[in-house]
């Protein structure tokens, strides 16, 4: 087999194994980094529900406050 031949099939089997080894470690970075996007967004809407439902409770706080103090306002006296 002449050299030339042999240098070329070694050269594409390096290449080869490069890329290989290049896609396995891109695809394994990029799986690891939607896994920790995916707890962030997670996260994220959790703290949007928990807010959500300390909204509705605080608007029922402000109409409990409201009629409370109208229960105390003296009232009008009708002459």
């Amino acid at each position: 087999m002449p050299d030339a031949v042999l240098v070329a099939l070694i050269s594409g089997l390096c290449t080869l194994l490069g890329s290989l080894m290049g896609v396995i470690t891109t695809s394994t970075l990029t799986s690891y980094r939607l896994k920790r996007l995916e707890e962030e967004v997670s996260k994220h809407n959790r703290i949007v529900e928990r807010t959500f439902r300390l909204e509705g409770r605080m608007d029922e706080v402000e109409h409990d406050v409201r009629d409370l103090k109208g229960y105390h306002r003296p009232r009008a006296v009708n002459p």
